[in-house]
């Protein structure tokens, strides 16, 4: 379980084939200092196992599901990506309730400096828009965001500088997908309020 609170953003060390799927390799500074193999990180918002660990380098074995529901597949030596541990028990929950399982893709429409503060216009697609609602949580890129807007395609979330600087969103533009997860709290409520079939 993750809270969307990025820890400080990696970058892509080097990306092999492997039979199976790619091998990501990931450089960063504070994620390395206590995490081991086998342990999760949220890369993009995306739990993965971590595979290998040296130094200040993270392995991670990326297969062709997660490739083909997450933007790691777009990933290319030297990109910046958003970094989580997960949550401790005694730590605290300065986001949302996160699990780092990607619900789809989807392209920023415009992304532009409004004052001080920056409006990311995101596509909605039409098969999760029943989970957002005006101030609702929505994860993006890992990072945890609250919906200014809801739109009827889209959604638009206000970025303030400091989420700007310490994440990877400067580099984003018009166009790029973004990894979606929806609120997990929507989703049980969704299920437990279901009529249940006779």
């Amino acid at each position: 379980m993750f809270t969307g609170i990025v820890e400080e953003t990696g970058s892509v060390f080097a990306l092999r084939q492997t039979t199976h799927g790619v091998n990501l390799t990931l450089q960063a500074d504070l994620v390395t200092q206590d995490v081991q193999v086998g342990d999760s990180v949220a890369v993009n918002g995306c739990c993965l196992t971590v595979t290998a660990r040296e130094n200040k380098l993270l392995s991670f074995d990326l297969l062709a599901e997660t490739l083909r529901c997450t933007n790691l597949g777009q990933l290319h030596e030297e990109s910046l990506v958003n970094l989580e541990r997960p949550l401790l028990a005694n730590g605290r929950l300065g986001g949302h309730f996160v699990q780092g399982h990607v619900d789809c893709t989807s392209p920023v429409i415009s992304f532009e400096k409004v004052g001080a503060d920056y409006r990311l216009e995101v596509e909605l697609p039409p098969q999760f828009a029943r989970y957002m609602i005006h101030k609702g949580s929505i994860t993006i890129d890992g990072i945890s965001l609250t919906a200014a807007e809801v739109l009827e395609k889209s959604f638009v979330v206000w970025i303030i500088p400091h989420t700007l600087e310490v994440t990877n969103l400067a580099r984003r533009k018009a166009g790029e997908l973004l990894n979606l997860e929806f609120d997990l709290l929507a989703k049980y409520l969704e299920r437990l309020t279901q009529p249940k079939a006779d």
